[in-house]
């Protein structure tokens, strides 16, 4: 193998404690002989999610070698609470032990920049190889295979069961829902997200009628993966949201039939088709689904996007969003998204809950097409809740909206626990209620109101006030250290090393692409904007002190072989969010690793 840098690995630290061990901690010592990966992780990142179903597979395949550790470094406010990542762990199936770091010790150790990270620790306790974004499996199991050859031979390799323990399963009806929707009967079908499964229920919203799907996860006639966002069709028929599955799915009540409509089963990456036949275009982690405009609407959550999906045609193409992860209005084409994860139809418009920038938006018919524009929030690291006028409201990672009879929308406003509401006609934004556990959806029932309550697994039906409820105003910005930079010229560089017995795919072009920009975007007088070098110089304007620098970068490696007709291919890719402050005494150079280690 080729010499690697010597880098010790910092100890684990995090002031929640360990999850996923059987209340053991653990430390690198505990580990010593074992190939180890960290996963810095945040469960309101569905680039993290991506990664944990990513990484099952090398977690299977290598299960005697490889020790996978979750290393929890919150973003938001409510993501810093225990029992938080506790139902994180068991909703997303996380079955490796899982460093809970409120306070981004360890992140901070590893000097991680972007969620989702991972971190490569070999057999004597060394880091070999840092991987940030999506898209790393293939070049870690590489590792992994040439990590154990080496440290069997020198007989520092130890194989052997690994430290993770299962929690105790727990007996509900229903197990961390995502949405829910009303059937033309009076009673309710729910994503049950955690089983994988449907759950028809009664009217009373509690009695199960039937299961629809096995439980187990998987892409057939009896299974989901996952499953979130579901949406009543003109023929009566369900359309479900497979998130994990990447795909679209019809549910037939009447026939108990199930089928698949869109997606390949696979996720889109950049460069993949945007439009065509349904079952032929890859999707990614569609989280909502609306019919709006003669079209199922899809929250594409994955790649911060809004789909339609035609059913008279069976084609799919992008509605809106242009892959960068932001928050930007206008056209629809060139407007950017951050995870939208909740869709309700008005007549005029579609209101859309956009989870990482904490926003309300909307979309609404113009003479060439459609345009975005924002009800609430300002962007990705402010959040808070505070009510009143709609400019200065503050939300928390909100996954559902509900359209009100009067014009107004309801907000499942989830790390809040709260359900709030936007009135379009006076500006402002109000609270109905509070002391519900991660809403993420809502459907109106008359006059009640039936929130899906995630993390107490159950629906509840609410009477909507006539008044609003009062709640002390709370703002908060995502807290992580500012990077001193120097005045005038930095040089930009994201690192790319390509996986061993790979090289950069440059058969139809260049095969990496660098976007950059800025909050403010008078931070930079010069170097914003897109191309393909890895490298670039930018300016930082006179005047302007701090700020966000947003970098989104990728990278196209094939296998090296000249013999192999058909060489694999891999995409990897990132986007970071890297929050600087502009000293006299600051860096010139600001590295970014995608792969490998930054010297």
């Amino acid at each position: 193998m080729a010499s690697r840098a010597r880098v010790r690995a910092p100890e684990l630290i995090g002031k929640g404690g360990w999850l996923n061990t059987g209340n053991k901690d653990l430390t690198l010592s505990d580990l010593r002989g074992r190939i180890v990966v960290l996963d810095f992780w945040t469960f309101c990142c569905v680039n993290c999610l991506h990664v944990l179903d990513e990484l099952r597979e090398l977690e299977e395949k290598h299960r005697d070698t490889v020790v996978i550790i979750g290393v929890h470094s919150p973003k938001f406010v409510h993501e810093a609470e225990h029992q938080a990542v506790v139902d994180a762990v068991e909703r997303y199936g996380v079955e490796h032990p899982v460093l809970d770091d409120p306070e981004l010790a360890t992140w901070k150790q590893y000097a991680v920049r972007a969620w989702p990270t991972l971190v490569v620790i070999d057999p004597e306790g060394y880091v070999v190889a840092q991987h940030a974004g999506e898209g790393h499996a293939h070049a870690i199991a590489t590792l992994v295979e040439e990590l154990a050859a080496e440290h069997e031979a020198k007989g520092t390799l130890r194989r052997g069961d690994g430290p993770y323990v299962p929690p105790e399963p727990v007996a509900t009806d229903l197990r961390f829902p995502g949405k829910a929707v009303r059937l033309p009967g009076g009673g309710f079908l729910v994503s049950d997200t955690t089983r994988h499964q449907l759950v028809e229920l009664a009217e009373d919203g509690e009695r199960v009628l039937r299961r629809i799907g096995s439980g187990e996860r998987g892409l057939t006639p009896d299974t989901f993966n996952e499953p979130q966002g579901l949406a009543l069709l003109p023929d009566g028929k369900v359309a479900v949201a497979d998130t994990v599955n990447h795909a679209l799915r019809v549910f037939d009540p009447a026939s108990g039939t199930l089928e698949t409509v869109a997606g390949t089963g696979k996720q889109w990456w950049q460069g993949s088709p945007t439009s065509g036949p349904a079952r032929e275009v890859a999707l990614s982690s569609p989280w909502d689904l609306a019919w709006w405009q003669d079209r199922l609407w899809i929250a594409m959550a994955g790649v911060h996007q809004l789909w339609t999906y035609d059913p008279a045609t069976g084609t799919v193409e992008v509605a809106a969003g242009t892959t960068n992860e932001g928050l930007v209005d206008g056209p629809a084409a060139e407007a950017w998204f951050a995870q939208p994860s909740g869709l309700a139809a008005a007549a005029d418009r579609l209101w859309i809950a956009d989870s990482e920038t904490s926003a309300v938006r909307w979309v609404e018919p113009a003479e060439d097409g459609y345009v975005i524009r924002t009800a609430v929030g300002t962007g990705l690291f402010d959040f808070g809740h505070r009510d009143g006028a709609a400019g200065q409201a503050l939300l928390q990672h909100p996954l559902g909206v509900t359209a009100l009879p009067d014009g107004s929308v309801a907000i499942a406003d989830t790390y809040n626990h709260a359900l709030r509401r936007y009135d379009p006609a006076s500006g402002e934004v109000t609270t109905l209620a509070t002391d519900l556990r991660e809403p993420s959806d809502a459907v109106l029932v008359d006059d009640d109101i039936v929130v899906v309550e995630s993390a107490r697994h159950r629906l509840t039906r609410l009477r909507l006030p006539e008044e609003a409820v009062r709640v002390e105003a709370v703002a908060h910005r995502t807290q992580r250290a500012a990077t001193e930079v120097s005045p005038g010229a930095l040089r930009l560089e994201v690192v790319f090393q390509a996986p061993a017995g790979q090289k950069l795919d440059t058969r139809y072009g260049p095969s990496t692409r660098l976007l950059v920009s800025a909050t403010p975007p008078e931070l930079l007088a010069d170097g914003a904007g897109a191309g393909t070098d890895l490298g670039r110089e930018l300016v930082l304007a006179d005047g302007v002190t701090e700020g966000v620098l947003h970098v989104s970068a990728m990278a196209a490696s094939c296998d090296d072989d000249p013999d192999i007709e058909y060489p694999a291919c891999h995409v990897h890719q990132q986007d970071w969010g890297v929050p600087v402050t502009v000293t006299e005494d600051g860096v010139a150079r600001l590295g970014l690793v995608l792969a490998g280690l930054d010297a």
